[in-house]
This record gives structure tokens, sequence and C-alpha cells, in this order.
């Protein structure tokens, strides 16, 4: 199978609840991390070294917990598509 199409079916596949709370925070420190990086007015250089940790650990989290696949609730969708 391709790899882009086996990314790309996980992507769409169901989220478990641990990971959709996961990935929500993720969103949360990106944007924090975002919103430090692009204030107005002078930041002192230690902040935005940790802001831009922020968003890349953000978006990693975000990335992990998209593709994670709640196996249970995957084959109850594909056994009521069949049926």
């Amino acid at each position: 199978m391709n790899i882009l199409s086996e990314v790309k079916s996980r992507a769409m596949a169901p989220t478990p609840p641990f990971f959709q709370f996961l990935k929500k925070a993720g969103l949360i420190i990106a944007a924090v991390g975002i919103a430090v990086i692009s204030a107005p007015g002078a930041v002192p250089a230690i902040l935005l070294t940790y802001a831009g940790h922020a968003v890349t650990a953000g978006t990693i989290l975000v990335s992990i917990s998209q593709l994670t696949v709640d196996e249970a609730k995957l084959e109850e969708r594909l056994l009521q598509s069949v049926k």
C-alpha cells in the first residue's frame, strides 16, 4: 500500500477520546507559542526561544494525535457501511 494513502486513511479514521484531548491541548500550546512570537514590541530572546519550542511541540502533538486510530469505532463504521 502506498504510504500517502495509508497516512490519508489514518487521518480520516476516528480518533480515540484521549487523543482528541491531546490534540486540543497541542493546538492551545502552538497557539500560545505563535502569539508570543508575533507579539508586537520587544520580547526577550529567551521567551522567543521557548515560544518556538512550544510551537514545535504543539505541532508534533497535534500530528501524532490526528494519526492515532480508534480501531473499535473504525470497525463499527466499516460494519455499518457494509450493511
